[in-house]
């Protein structure tokens, strides 16, 4: 799915709706024989193989219609390299973008929903290993296609060799099509060479989805700023289109393997949608504002009328989904006695699965042609005009950065918005389920965990956020709170606890978000920067290593640095958290001694950076700041950065000094209990064994003298 420059923020696509269902229990067939495991079903043709087959033909079709209808299939009036490159081009991107939802989808359906190493299994897996021949031999053809069409140069040009070379190497979209085509080839040959566990499916998906950042980092937003919200709006459309789009033609291949399991995973793979859908359409609307806005001129465009055709799509997928999977879904449970039977029942669930595959395939042509037709240019504008907004891709907030600004100045940032929302969310699910079989949770974790998910978002998507780039002071707070404030709050909240607690056991060998937690939490990887002293090496060293090198300019001047610095930061800051005040389960049982020397360094090692930022003399970052012509004393602003990390680090620090205090006198007093309890057992023998050791040893003193 790879587009250049400023059309990547423009694809979109649409989704459906399914109903949320959990599945449990074992059924027989589709799977691997053995205690607890289902058996493998007699393979049978597939009731979507027609779909399936039209389906790129579907595309294609929607493709040609939308771009005559919108002009997009014009000549260029600067240049045109030929009928091949202006048609070719379209069809490339479209073939690319079915494919790489198709592996997305399918490799996720294999980590959370197959049994490995079975026919359903082995079905999948050739399914993900085409697609990625596909979508990898697009990714190679597109460069040269783009080129072409951009230069308006013919590929018969007896020098495109070299201007091509050029353009991969030293014009910016050229790099971005480069690194994504690298990328795409080195996923998509882990894919091809074959997937055999879920731990390979989804290191494989994470690979997939991390081969889509480039392209999405080429994306920008409108002459009303709109960058950040592009990028991580473009990157987690895909994301939830491929999840839902691919899944569905990965459920539809591998459906007639399942026999009667197709119910269980089917109920899986919509518990997957649905989450998809809710995804696409937060990020759909987040793209189509920063592209057209809400003016007439804008929605009134052809691009504005491609996107409505697409949005009338994904309204009418998501209806028709939530209406009728209920129905489908309970057809699937249906038993009946004959083939026959089965049959009939599953038919509503096919002509449903079908008809999605084939509507999805045509929006999927719609969306390329409204990447080739373009946003209005009341939408588009002239690009940004001062030096700071050039450098950041945004617009530059008002400034000075006053209280009130660095408290409530928008600057929305839909990767953390999605995150802390969905964090909040799996929580409230989790106590819904807690409380519906009559479980108590402690009110304060509650809170602790919700006021983290809000402090999370405020300091992504608001108030220091917006001058994150601009001001050292401002970027401070963000780090600071990002690293100090919420990471206990979130380890207060003890989530693995309560995962563990409300998330289903699967006993079919497919891995779902339990089966994955607990991989990943009993990793070797965990163990090791779980350990309290490898979390506080990483929790106060990479502060120095961070912003006394390349990294810190990296992260001012790239969105993925950006992104990457405060990921980084959340969880270095959550890791050392959770090993001084973590509640929930640790496979290290580390002294409240050891735990205090830790936190009292860590406060020292905070100390000693604030006040180095605030008496030193030398500017980090020097060529961002001075390039950024705000008219701000860039050095003076880094020292009082540095009073502020001095406090900000100081003052949640003595918290945790308190709340671990509290936690070793209740830790002493439970112990002591304990010990009470066991000396009212046994009389206490433990201290009548000591007594006679004293005892004893008096005894053989006075025989010595």
């Amino acid at each position: 799915m790879t587009t250049t420059g400023s059309e990547v923020s423009r694809a979109t696509y649409p989704s459906h709706v399914v109903v949320q269902q959990q599945a449990s229990g074992r059924a027989p067939g589709g799977g691997r024989s053995g205690p607890g495991r289902p058996q493998d079903a007699a393979p049978t043709r597939s009731p979507a193989a027609l779909a399936l087959v039209l389906g790129v033909p579907a595309a294609l079709l929607a493709l040609v219609v939308s771009m005559v209808a919108t002009g997009a299939a014009v000549p260029g009036v600067l240049g045109d390299a030929g009928a091949l490159v202006r048609w070719g081009l379209p069809v490339v991107r479209a073939t690319g973008d079915l494919a790489v939802s198709v592996v997305l989808g399918t490799l996720l359906l294999m980590a959370f929903a197959l049994v490995p190493d079975t026919a359903a299994w082995r079905a999948a897996a050739r399914l993900a290993a085409g697609a990625a021949v596909a979508w990898v031999l697009a990714a190679v053809v597109q460069p040269v296609l783009s080129f072409a069409d951009i230069a308006g140069t013919p590929l018969t040009a007896p020098d495109l060799g070299s201007q091509i070379a050029y353009f991969l190497t030293e014009v910016t979209p050229g790099q971005v099509l480069l690194s994504a085509a690298v990328l795409a080839v080195l996923a998509g040959t882990v894919v091809a060479l074959g997937i055999t566990s879920a731990s390979g499916a989804g290191v494989a998906a994470l690979l997939v989805a991390a081969s889509l950042v480039p392209i999405a980092l080429g994306s920008h937003g409108s002459a009303e700023g709109g960058h950040h919200t592009a990028v991580s709006g473009w990157w987690l459309h895909v994301l939830g289109v491929g999840a839902w789009a691919g899944g569905l033609v990965a459920l539809a291949v591998v459906g007639p393997q399942l026999g009667d399991r197709l119910a269980v995973v089917a109920r899986r793979y919509s518990a997957l949608a649905l989450g998809s859908f809710v995804l696409v359409v937060v990020s759909g609307l987040a793209n189509g504002w920063v592209q057209v806005g809400a003016t007439a001129s804008g929605l009134l465009s052809p691009y504005g009328a491609l996107l409505g055709v697409k949005t009338a799509a994904t309204v009418a997928l998501g209806a028709a989904g939530w209406a009728h999977r209920r129905h489908a879904l309970a057809a699937l449970d249906a038993r009946t006695s004959g083939t026959a039977q089965r049959a009939a029942a599953r038919r509503p669930f096919w002509r449903l699965v079908t008809g999605e595959v084939l509507l999805m395939a045509a929006v999927v042509g719609v969306a390329v042609a409204l990447v080739r037709t373009g946003p209005p240019p009341s939408a588009a504008g002239d690009g940004p005009r001062t030096l700071a907004a050039q450098l950041t891709s945004d617009v530059v907030p008002p400034l000075p950065a006053t209280l009130p600004r660095l408290l409530l100045q928008p600057a929305p940032d839909l990767l953390w918005l999605v995150a802390a929302g969905a964090l909040a969310i799996a929580y409230a699910a989790g106590l819904r389920r807690l409380r519906a079989r009559g479980d108590r949770w402690p009110a304060g974790r509650s809170v602790a965990w919700f006021a983290g998910c809000a402090v999370l978002a405020w300091v992504t998507s608001f108030g220091p956020q917006a001058y994150i780039d601009l001001l050292f002071s401002a970027h401070m707070v963000a780090h600071m709170t990002i690293m100090m404030v919420v990471p206990p709050l979130l380890v207060a909240g003890a989530p693995i606890t309560l995962a563990l607690r409300t998330l289903p056991k699967r006993r079919d060998g497919s891995r779902g978000p339990r089966e994955w937690l607990t991989v990943l939490v009993h990793s070797r990887w965990a163990r090791f920067i779980t350990n309290p002293v490898v979390a506080a090496v990483l929790f106060a060293g990479s502060v120095i290593v961070f912003y006394f090198s390349p990294l810190f300019g990296l992260a001012l001047s790239t969105h993925l640095g950006h992104e990457l610095m405060e990921v980084h930061f959340l969880l270095t800051g959550y890791l050392f958290a959770s090993a001084v005040i973590g509640v929930d389960p640790s496979e290290w049982k580390t002294p409240y001694a050891l735990r205090l020397v830790l936190l009292l360094a860590t406060m020292a090692f905070h100390a000693f950076f604030g006040v180095s930022l605030t008496t030193g003399n030398e500017l980090l970052a020097a060529d961002w700041f001075s390039r950024l012509g705000l008219g701000v004393d860039a050095l003076a602003d880094q020292r009082t950065g540095g009073g502020i990390a001095w406090g900000i680090g100081e003052l949640p620090t003595l918290l945790l000094v308190v709340v671990l205090a509290v936690q070793w006198s209740r830790s002493d007093e439970k112990e002591q209990k304990r010990r009470d309890r066991a000396a009212d057992r046994d009389g206490d023998a433990e201290l009548a064994a000591y007594n006679a050791m004293l005892a004893a040893r008096s005894g053989a003193g006075r025989q010595e003298q």
